[in-house]
C-alpha cells in the first residue's frame, strides 16, 4: 500500500512516549510490559563477543505479530524509518516504538538469522508476509526527530518535476535507494526527473558541476531545503484505520505542531549560509571551509566577527587553523570573540563588547560578516543590538528589520537586559525613570492560611505593605514593577517581621537582617561571569520605548565600551 508524498512533523511524539519509557545503558526500556506474547518486548544489549546479534547502545529489538501497524518512510539518503503508527495496532501496543526510529534489521518467526535492511526493496520484502511474528531491530536517533513543516514543493523540486532538469547517471550511489536492484546486477542507466530520488552525494555532485541547481537560488542565501522524504509505505491491511505519530490523541499532536511553527533547525551539511543586512553588514552561519573564505572575499567581505568557540568548531570538525590562514592569505580580518551557545546570561554580558567590536570595524570601513555556528542566535543578536544602540533604532524595529532579511531567532530578552546594563553604567545609583523589570516576590511558608505582606524601601519607605496573593499550599506571591537598582525588603507574617531564607540577605547598620535584591547589573569592557545567587524571587526584563534621557545614556555607554576595545588584539596569531 503506497501513500501520496507528504511531509509530516514527528518531533512532538518524543515528549509523550517518554512517560512510559526509561533510558538504561543507552537502550530504551518499556516500564509497563504488556502480557500478550505477540507484543512481547525483547531488549538485547549484546556484548561484542556474542555472535547472535550485535547492536549499538541506541538499538533495541521488539517482536510483534503481523500486521505490525507501522507506516515506514524512505528518506533521501535511503534510510527506512518509522513514519507513523496505526491506532490500536500491535506496534502501538508495544509502547516502545517511536516515530523517527530507523529500521536496521528484521527476522521472521522461523528463528532464522537477521536480515539487514539496506534499501527500499529489503523493507518491502519484509512487509509482503501477512501472518506470523517478526522481530525488528530499530535504532533510536541520537537527537529528537526533526520537525518538517507542511509546505509546498520548493523551487528546486518544481524545476525537476517539470522535467526541465533531468539527470542521467550510471552511478547508483547518487540515488536515494537502489530501488530493489541487486548488488551484483551491474550499473544500469537512470534518468531522474525529481530531486527527491537523489541522495546527498547526488545533490552535491550537481552543485559541484553546475554551481547550484535551480535558477533564482543563490548558493549562500538561506532558502528552503529540498524535502528529505521520498515516499511512505506500509504493509497491506484491510480497512483504512487511523494513523498517528505516537500513543497519544491526534488532536494533541496537531496542537503540538501548531506550537512548533516557526522553529528553526540547523543543518550543518547545507554549508555556510548568509544574508545581507546593510551594505557593510552580513550575518550568517559558521565558515566551514577555505572555499567559504574565498566566497566571502569575492562578495567584498573584509572582516569576520566570529562568536563560535574553539570547542564548537572542533565538534563540527572545522579546521580553524586552515580557515585563519585562508583569511590572512585573502586579507580578510578574522576577529574571534567566543560567546557560549544557548547561554542567555553569557550573551547578555558579552553583547556590549561584541557591538563595540562591530562598531570599530565599521568605522574602519570594513564590510563585516558577523557569524556564529548556526547564524540563528548570537550573530543576529549582535547586529540587532548594534542597530538599537548605535543608530537609535527602537529594539522592536531593529529586530523586525534583521529577522525580515535573515531567518533567525535571536535572544531578544538578552538584548533588553544588556540595554539596561549599559544605561546603568553611566548612572549613579538607582535608575531615575520608569520601571525596567517585572518582579515576582515569593514567600514559601510552612502553613496555609497565613497573612503575608511584603514591605521594603520600595513600598513608601517601609510604610505601605503590599498584601501577598495565595498561590496554593504555603506559597504566596507579590508582583511588582521596579526600576533597576538595589532594594531591601522583608515579609510581615501574621504581624511578625520575617526575612526569607530562600533569598539573599544582608545586615543593615543596626544589625537587622533584611532580604536584598539587585535588579540589573552594570555593563563592563571585561565582563566577569559569576554564578548567580540562588533566589526564590523571579525577575523579568521589561522591553519598552526608551525615554529621551535613557536613549542619550545608552548611546554614551555603548560608545564608551566601543572605544575601549581594540579588535586587532583578538586576531589569531
Amino acid at each position: 500500500m503506497s501513500f501520496p508524498l507528504q511531509l509530516i512533523s514527528c518531533r512532538a511524539a518524543q515528549d509523550f512516549h517518554s512517560r512510559d519509557s526509561s533510558f538504561i545503558n543507552g537502550v530504551f526500556i518499556k516500564t509497563r510490559m504488556t502480557r500478550k506474547k505477540k507484543n512481547q518486548l525483547k531488549v538485547l544489549a549484546m556484548s561484542s563477543d556474542n555472535s547472535t546479534l550485535k547492536m549499538n547502545l541506541n538499538e533495541y529489538m521488539v517482536t510483534l505479530q503481523k500486521p505490525l501497524g507501522i507506516r515506514f518512510g524512505l528518506s533521501l539518503d535511503g534510510r527506512i524509518f518509522v513514519h507513523a503508527l496505526k491506532r490500536g495496532s500491535n506496534a502501538e501496543k508495544s509502547r516502545i516504538i517511536m516515530v523517527g526510529d530507523t529500521l536496521k534489521k528484521t527476522s521472521d518467526s522461523s528463528g532464522g538469522s537477521f536480515t539487514e535492511i539496506k534499501n527500499f526493496g529489503d523493507a518491502q520484502e519484509m512487509l509482503t508476509e501477512e501472518t506470523g511474528s517478526f522481530s525488528l531491530v530499530l535504532e533510536r536517533p541520537f537527537s529528537p526527530f526533526p520537525i518538517h513543516e507542511l509546505h509546498q514543493l520548493s523551487d528546486l523540486d518544481i524545476l525537476f518535476n517539470r522535467g526541465r532538469m533531468p539527470v542521467a547517471t550510471w552511478n547508483k550511489a547518487l540515488l536515494a535507494s537502489n530501488l530493489q536492484t541487486t548488488e551484483g546486477g551491474g550499473n544500469s542507466g537512470f534518468v531522474v526527473f525529481s530531486s527527491k530520488f537523489l541522495a546527498s552525494p547526488g545533490l552535491k555532485f550537481l552543485n559541484d558541476q553546475n554551481g547550484h541547481v535551480g535558477s533564482g537560488l543563490q548558493k549562500n542565501i538561506l532558502s528552503s531545503p529540498v524535502s528529505q522524504l521520498v515516499c511512505i509505505f506500509s504493509e497491506k491491511e484491510p480497512g483504512d484505520g487511523e494513523w498517528a505519530h505516537g500513543s497519544f490523541p491526534l488532536e494533541e499532536y496537531i496542537k503540538a505542531l501548531e506550537r512548533s511553527k516557526g522553529e528553526l533547525y540547523y543543518n550543518h551539511f547545507l554549508g555556510m549560509r548568509y544574508s545581507k543586512i546593510t551594505e557593510q553588514i552580513y550575518v550568517g552561519s559558521c565558515i566551514q571551509t577555505d572555499a567559504d573564505v574565498k566566497t566571502l572575499s569575492d562578495a567584498g567581505i573584509t572582516a569576520v566577527l566570529n562568536f563560535q568557540s574553539g570547542v564548537e568548531a572542533e565538534n563540527w570538525e572545522i579546521n580553524s587553523k586552515s580557515i585563519n590562514e585562508s583569511c590572512q592569505r585573502l586579507n580578510v580580518l578574522m576577529i574571534n570573540y567566543p560567546i557560549k551557545d544557548g547561554d542567555s546570561f553569557d550573551l547578555r554580558k558579552r553583547l556590549p563588547f561584541s557591538v563595540g567590536l562591530l562598531l570599530r570595524l565599521l568605522k574602519k570601513n570594513h564590510r563585516v560578516f558577523v557569524t556564529c555556528t548556526t547564524g540563528f542566535d548570537r550573530s543576529p543578536a549582535c547586529v540587532i543590538a548594534y542597530l538599537h544602540w548605535m543608530t537609535d533604532t527602537p529594539l522592536h524595529a531593529a529586530h523586525n528589520f534583521v529577522t525580515g532579511l535573515h531567518k533567525c531567532k535571536p535572544d531578544r530578552p538578552a538584548i533588553a537586559w544588556a540595554t539596561w546594563d549599559l544605561i546603568a553604567m553611566v548612572e549613579s545609583g538607582r535608575h531615575d525613570g520608569p520601571a525596567t523589570h517585572a518582579l515576582t516576590f515569593v514567600w514559601n511558608g510552612h502553613n496555609e492560611g497565613e497573612d503575608v505582606c511584603l514591605v521594603g524601601d520600595f513600598t513608601g519607605n517601609w510604610k505601605e505593605p503590599i498584601k501577598a496573593t495565595h498561590k496554593g499550599g504555603a506559597r504566596y506571591e507579590v508582583e511588582i514593577r521596579l526600576p533597576q537598582g538595589k532594594y531591601y525588603y522583608k515579609y510581615i507574617i501574621n504581624g511578625n517581621w520575617r526575612h526569607s531564607t530562600s533569598s539573599p540577605t544582608e545586615r543593615d547598620e543596626r544589625g537587622n537582617i533584611n532580604n536584598v535584591i539587585m535588579i540589573g547589573d552594570t555593563a563592563s569592557v571585561r565582563p566577569t561571569i559569576q554564578p548567580q545567587q540562588k533566589d526564590a524571587n523571579l525577575i523579568k526584563v521589561i522591553e519598552r520605548p526608551l525615554t529621551e534621557n535613557e536613549r542619550f545614556m545608552l548611546a554614551k555607554a555603548a560608545r564608551c565600551i566601543a572605544f575601549s576595545v581594540c579588535p586587532i588584539r583578538l586576531v589569531p596569531k
